[in-house]
This record gives structure tokens, C-alpha cells and sequence, in this order.
């Protein structure tokens, strides 16, 4: 246990400005922009003649009470969207990451001073699969969490000093509190799904000999080209057709954008869409999402990952032995 602790502390520090200053500097660029840009339109605009559901309101603090409660839900209910961009960036820092995770050891040859340590190969690839699939999210979650709290702060004052006080229906609304905890139980679904995109990537980072982006994004793609030929040719002679499609969703689709936050959603029906789209409840969204897990493609895909990890342990040893 202490091993992988020291390890998992050991990917941190090599990674540092991408799991840990990236996200930060994103947030701060956000807080300055929307925050700035907030504050600066709440100066500069007159906030004393609004109109809510078409109706002229003469006064912001004509609002009803009712519109008023309703205001603070939804921005209770929504303010962990500021994050967005956030969480746009964890798959193409997770995704390189995981490209460069063993390919880079034997390249720099800092794996024979990795190798002379008394840790084994399974540590060494297991300590990355739970970086880049539970230590970067939870890093972007925190830092995307206390960014949104900082510009939810900033709106409140801003609007209070403009006469709209929202402050005690929004600390007072149970979705400011649940919100968070609703983005956490995301994270048992982002692993499954990312599962096959990590295995993927590492199983090529541990093979590849040079030019490793080429090899985990043109192999997959030379593949549909390759069977859109065959089916065209066997289509054309034999009057037969391969599913392609379902290749290039279930297969190569998975197994490159898996690390996409929010992909599982993809399995959700027309129906299940729908209601999630209603409104913006995170526990109906949390629910239709797990349901996604009914879906055995998921479950296989996890399983194909983890084949996939279990041989870039194996390639690590061979390749470096050989």
C-alpha cells in the first residue's frame, strides 16, 4: 500500500503541470473572464428596468417571489456548468498522458533506474491506470468545484448590490450542496467507460517503438478503411455487407473517445434523453446515467480494457528485456 501511494505521489510530481497547474490556471482564466466580465456589466448596465416572462418590471426588486425561487434553483442547480472547460481538458490530458505513460521510460531509458527499484512491472502500470482514471478527475473535479463556488459568489453580491438578493434562497436550496456530491458519483461511470481508452493507450505506449500517436489514433482508422473496402467488394460480389458501423461505434468510438466525460449518455434512449433534457435535476440525470450499466457493450468494453492493461503490463517487461 505504501508502495503504490509513493508511486501514484511519484506520477503527481512528473505531472504536475498537467493534472495540477493546467486546471488551475483553466479556472483562474474563468474566474477572471466570467467573473470580470460579470462585474463589469453589473457596473456599467443599468439593472433598474427588467422584464421577466415578457411582463415589464419596473423595479429589479419587483420580481416575484416566485420567479425569485425559482431563479435561485436553477442557479443552484447549474452553477457546476462554469466548470465545462474544465472537464474538456481532462480527456486530452489524460488521453496524452496515458500515450506517453511507458513509452516515454524506454525512450529517455529512465527505466532502468525504475527497474534497479524494487517495484514490479503490475505496480508500476497499475499506479497510471488509477492516475489517469481516479487522480485526474478528482484533481479536476476539486478545482473545478471551488472555481464555480468562486464565480456563484461573485454573481450573488453582484446581483445583491444591484437589488436582486438571491443569497438566502440559493444557500438555502438543497441542490447547491448536492451538486458536488452528484458530479463524485459520476466517477464509478467515467472509469468504466474510460477503461478501454486507457487500456488501449497503454497497451500501445508499452508496444509502440516510436511514433506512438500514429499507432493508438491511425491503427483504428486504417481498420475502418480497410473493412469499408471489404464490405464494399463483398457487397458488390456476393450481395453481403459487413456491419461496419457498429465496428466504428461499439469498437474504435469507445475505444478512443471513452475518455470523453458524459459518453455514457450515448446509451440512453430517446425517452430517457428527453426527461433528462426537461430540467436540471443531477439525481434524475445521475439515475438515467447508471441505467446506461443495462448496456452489456459496457461491460465488455471494461473487460477489454482490462485485457488490454494486463498486456501492456506483460509489454513493459518484454519490450524492456528485449
Amino acid at each position: 500500500m505504501k508502495t503504490m501511494k509513493w508511486m501514484l505521489q511519484r506520477e503527481i510530481w512528473e505531472h504536475k503541470g498537467a493534472f495540477f497547474w493546467a486546471p488551475i490556471v483553466v479556472a483562474a482564466a474563468l474566474v477572471l473572464l466570467i467573473g470580470g466580465g460579470f462585474v463589469y456589466g453589473m457596473i456599467t448596465t443599468n439593472m433598474a428596468n427588467i422584464q421577466v416572462d415578457g411582463a415589464h418590471v419596473v423595479s429589479i426588486q419587483g420580481i416575484p417571489h416566485e420567479m425569485r425561487s425559482k431563479l435561485a434553483d436553477v442557479i443552484a442547480s447549474s452553477y457546476l456548468g462554469a466548470a465545462l472547460p474544465l472537464f474538456i481538458m481532462l480527456p486530452v490530458v489524460v488521453f496524452f498522458y496515458c500515450l506517453a505513460a511507458l513509452y516515454d521510460d524506454r525512450r529517455d531509458r529512465s527505466i532502468l533506474f525504475w527497474k534497479s527499484l524494487p517495484v514490479s512491472d503490475q505496480d508500476t502500470v497499475l499506479s497510471k491506470v488509477i492516475t489517469a482514471l481516479v487522480v485526474a478527475p478528482m484533481i479536476t473535479i476539486a478545482v473545478g468545484v471551488a472555481a464555480s463556488l468562486t464565480l456563484l459568489i461573485i454573481g450573488l453580491v453582484g446581483s445583491a448590490a444591484k437589488g436582486l438578493n438571491l443569497v438566502a434562497p440559493v444557500l438555502s436550496d438543497i441542490n447547491l450542496y448536492l451538486s458536488p456530491l452528484y458530479l463524485l458519483a459520476f466517477l464509478p461511470l467515467y472509469i468504466l467507460f474510460a477503461l478501454p481508452t486507457v487500456g488501449w493507450l497503454l497497451m500501445v505506449s508499452a508496444w509502440a517503438r516510436s511514433k506512438v500517436f500514429l499507432w493508438a489514433v491511425g491503427t483504428p482508422l486504417v481498420a475502418i478503411v480497410v473493412l469499408k473496402w471489404v464490405d464494399f467488394i463483398i457487397g458488390r460480389f456476393a450481395n453481403l455487407t459487413l456491419n461496419v458501423d457498429w465496428f466504428v461505434q461499439e469498437v474504435v468510438l469507445r475505444g478512443l473517445m471513452g475518455l470523453l466525460p458524459g459518453i455514457w449518455l450515448a446509451e440512453l434512449d430517446n425517452s430517457s434523453l428527453a426527461e433528462v433534457g426537461e430540467g436540471l435535476n443531477g439525481g434524475i440525470l445521475l439515475a438515467h446515467s447508471y441505467g446506461a450499466l443495462a448496456t452489456p457493450g459496457v461491460w465488455l468494453g471494461a473487460l477489454a480494457g482490462a485485457a488490454m492493461i494486463f498486456a501492456a503490463m506483460r509489454l513493459r517487461r518484454w519490450r524492456d528485456e528485449g
